[in-house]
């Protein structure tokens, strides 16, 4: 079935349908992931937006429901060149336009996606419409895509309830206790802490303060998520409670950019943002590049930072903007990248290291 790609500045893409064949308006961003496509579809920092993939064939290997980052996928709307509909890999569980289908994603295949990313870099991200109906007249429909907002999305992912995953009490340096505040997390966040050793007990968004700090963790992590990290205006007031502690933070992408916020800085949507596994990150301290897997609209502004609260720690080295975050006087370290990257890249998985040493030694 032939289906159309609309965007707000009247852009028409033609293909053909994938998925489900139900009309939806998202935000369209770009992934420039050259494999996984099914941890980008199952990350719930995409909720609210609907992926382009720069990688021109995708669903070679189908689906393998253990490399699934959620319970579920979380974008509005798929967009690829080409959909491999015949999937080879002795993992494969279902293929992607199943998967898809299954779950209600509409999509679409067969389109210039070089040309699309293209004028995604060039004008900015912009919201569309996937739809299978032809329409006469473009204005009424471009005023319905260009209103559309992402709103909602870390209430829509977090955990509706607590849950634990258990150490291993029988570490040299003794277990460490993690409370994980999910804003959208991707399970490989918990599953690296615990490989680790960590017990790793997962709370929804807006549990208060008070209520981590009273399980006494060793430490604490704040996850990945979608949206603006402005709209989080109650769960920035209980990072502030956090912050206040003693026990030692790290976060990661909107958990980094909630951080920021909480101890007075800035934010700010980026052009286009970063989305893939080929970003390469520079450590200030020590001067060294990491390749990182990235997913992210917006960025911390470091002319809005008071260098007695924080300092920049990492930078991207593509575009010069903030990367990560070191806190002054505290044991609280941030970073925009994803060190939990599955597939990969894994070069900064050495950052939950670097946080189980600073519980040791806060202990």
């Amino acid at each position: 079935m032939k289906a159309y790609l609309i965007l707000e500045d009247g852009t028409v893409f033609t293909g053909t349908s994938i998925g489900s064949e139900r009309e939806v308006i998202s935000e369209i961003v770009f992934n420039t992931s050259m494999t996984g496509y099914l941890e980008v579809l199952t990350d719930p920092s995409y909720a609210g937006q609907a992926v382009v993939m720069t990688y021109p064939l995708i669903g070679n290997y189908g689906i393998c429901r253990e490399d699934m980052e959620s319970s579920r996928p979380w974008p509005d709307g798929y967009i690829v060149r080409e959909l491999s509909r015949i999937p080879s890999n002795f993992r494969c569980e279902d293929t992607l336009q199943h998967f898809l289908k299954s779950y209600d994603i509409p999509g679409i295949s067969g389109i210039d996606t070089r040309a699309l990313t293209k004028l995604l870099r060039e004008k900015g991200t912009m919201n569309g419409m996937i739809t299978t109906k032809e329409y006469a007249s473009l204005s009424d429909v471009c005023q319905r895509i260009k209103a559309y907002q992402v709103t909602g999305v870390v209430d829509a992912t977090t955990t509706k309830e607590v849950y634990t995953l258990p150490g291993d009490p029988d570490m040299a340096n003794g277990m460490k206790r993690v409370a994980l505040l999910d804003l959208g997390a991707k399970r490989n966040i918990a599953r690296s802490l615990n490989q680790r050793g960590c017990e790793v007990t997962v709370y929804p968004a807006h549990t208060s303060a008070e209520t981590i700090l009273a399980a006494n963790p060793d430490g604490i992590m704040l996850s990945n998520g979608p949206g603006d990290p402005k709209e989080n205006v109650a769960v920035i007031e209980e990072i502030k409670k956090l912050y206040q502690s003693d026990v030692p933070i790290f976060a990661i992408c909107l958990g980094h950019q909630l951080m920021a916020l909480a101890t007075g800085a800035d934010t700010y949507k980026l052009k286009y943002g970063h989305r893939g596994g080929n970003h390469p990150v520079k450590d200030l301290e020590t001067g060294r590049v990491y390749i990182s897997s990235q997913n992210h609209g917006y960025a911390v502004d470091t002319a809005s930072l008071d260098e007695k609260v924080a300092v920049p720690a990492f930078v991207n080295v593509n575009d010069g903007t903030n990367e990560g975050l070191k806190y002054t006087g505290k044991n609280i370290f941030t970073v925009q990248y994803h060190p939990e990257a599955c597939p990969g890249p894994q070069d900064s998985g050495y950052l939950f290291d670097r946080f189980i040493k600073m519980m040791e030694v806060e202990r």
